[in-house]
């Protein structure tokens, strides 16, 4: 039985990072709403109560039951859910003097209390949140406070119950990974044996007693999460699985081949399919992105059940969903409000009468890297950079045309390269080329033009759920540059987007 920590969610921007930070300790978790939670069975060695943008003296306040978790599972409340915990059980919680938000010191801490062992006084923390607890319940004993909450963190006796007043999971908590490594490791008493090696070992072996000798297909997209979920597949159920691989013609410069060849020779069993004009022709003139994603989601659908109907007696279809997109499904207050639509596979089991078979829910995006590595899966494929479903349409802004798609291609060819040749591929996340809709006066030889401009875009990140812009050499960028307008018909203007996520996103459609 795989041992767990249940993290009960009630809405904060920092749920996922608590989780993240359990995996990294080879603990494995699962993130709940906490209204929606299973009930913990032996499996379960610990809860967490996450923070939350609400307050507990709210009158719709978020409430879980704990009936059958405090005092018989060790519980750690943080930031609103320590606030529960003492607003709940006779304590006093009321809205701070001056908002508490950003780093503090964690003084007069219990060096004795195990939550705190080897945590140095003084040690920096983070905090977030409009309320503070004024008066803590009877049974209930601080052991660490800041210089402006004496209630910075309690225990309760005779509990194995915890609550903290800040954010051990973020970055500017020095000390909080050791916090919640004292937590899992020490107080739970959590194997660490959530690895990459035992989560292939006993993803295959599942895999093998769900599928039998039934047949799957997977619409494969080139990048590491499809990727990653067909080689699963491959070791689980060797040919029974069958690839579908759709060139929508939005791909960057030859990358369906050497993707193609990749894949052929790792003994994959793939299929092919050049839909690029399909796409192209329903997508020509068109500006609008969300059209635009829409038009590739249904050619996609129905390109991929197209070949499909080729392959016969199949029973399962296999997609790369990862554990961020199961997380969002089941949210506190229902997926989060749409900033763009994804294009997937969404619509093919309904209408194909198919199972679902998802070998990577569990997994976070660096999770899926690191299985891919334990299934010494090629650079090539493993440390491809995040590519939009959508392609370079929407690299695009404004009117589609195979003109600006060619242009695009090349300008998108050189710039990736480049990162490669000069060793800063690794380094990036995310990288790209914007052809914008503008053009701008330029001059080459003696002749003034007047041409498109175009946006680099670098960022780093570790899942895309924030990112800042990458600190590429200005050397490098100015390299970059030249070669574009010499060697691009079209482009004689080169920028750098230096915007980081949030606020903006990191396409720009």
């Amino acid at each position: 039985m795989l041992e767990k920590i249940l993290i009960l969610d009630f809405g904060s921007q920092y749920t996922q990072l608590i989780a993240r930070r359990i995996r990294e300790l080879n603990v494995y978790c699962e993130i709940h709403p906490f209204n929606h939670f299973p009930a913990p069975d032996d499996s379960v060695k610990g809860v967490i109560l996450s923070g939350s943008p609400a307050s507990v003296r709210d009158k719709n306040a978020l409430v879980p039951d704990l009936s059958e978790i405090k005092g018989k599972l060790p519980l750690l409340g943080v930031c609103y859910g320590a606030q529960h915990l003492v607003h709940n059980f006779g304590g006093e919680v009321a809205p701070s003097s001056t908002r508490e938000y950003g780093r503090a010191r964690l003084l007069n801490i219990n060096n004795n209390d195990p939550l705190f062992q080897g945590i140095n006084p003084g040690t920096q923390v983070w905090m977030s949140h409009a309320d503070t607890i004024v008066r803590i319940p009877e049974g209930y004993e601080i052991i660490g406070s800041t210089t402006d909450v004496e209630a910075g963190a309690y225990r309760v006796l005779n509990e194995n119950t915890w609550g903290i007043q800040f954010h051990p999971e973020v970055y500017h908590t020095t000390e909080g990974s050791k916090m919640i490594s004292n937590f899992t490791v020490g107080i739970c008493k959590c194997s660490q044996n959530w690895t990459p090696d035992s989560f292939v070992e006993s993803t295959i072996n599942n895999l093998k007693v769900q599928l039998a000798d039934d047949k799957v297909i997977l619409g494969l997209s080139g990048g590491v999460d499809s990727s990653v979920a067909a080689f699963l597949l491959h070791r689980a159920i060797g040919k029974n699985l069958t690839c579908i691989f759709v060139d929508n013609g939005l791909l960057r410069k030859n990358e369906f081949e050497k993707v193609m060849e990749s894949y052929l020779g790792l003994g994959l069993n793939v299929i092919g399919v050049d839909a690029g004009d399909i796409f192209l022709d329903q997508l020509e003139g068109i500006s609008d992105p969300e059209t635009k994603r829409k038009i590739i989601g249904r050619v996609f659908i129905e390109v991929f059940d197209a070949e499909a109907g080729k392959v016969k007696d199949v029973k399962w279809l296999a997609q790369g969903t990862i554990y961020p997109d199961v997380i969002e499904s089941v949210s506190v207050n229902g997926p989060s409000a749409t900033i763009k639509s994804h294009h997937n596979v969404g619509g093919l089991p309904e209408k194909m009468h198919l199972g679902v078979v998802e070998p990577l829910r569990l997994l976070f995006k660096d999770e899926v890297r690191r299985v891919g590595a334990a299934l010494h899966l090629p650079d090539f494929i493993l440390k491809r950079h995040p590519f939009p479903g959508p392609g370079l349409a929407i690299r695009i802004l404004g009117k589609m045309t195979r003109e600006k798609l060619d242009i695009l291609k090349e300008v998108d060819d050189i710039f990736i390269e480049g990162l490669r040749k000069h060793g800063l591929y690794d380094s990036v996340w995310q990288a790209g080329v914007i052809l914008l809709p503008v053009q701008s006066v330029g001059v080459m030889g003696d002749e003034r033009t007047y041409e498109n401009a175009v946006a680099l875009r670098a960022v780093v990140s570790t899942d895309g759920m924030t990112a800042d812009f990458s600190h590429l050499p200005w050397e490098f960028l100015g390299i970059v540059s030249n070669e574009i307008i010499n060697r691009v018909k079209g482009i004689n203007r080169v920028v750098y987007d230096i915007s980081s996520k949030p606020p903006s996103t990191i396409e720009w459609e």
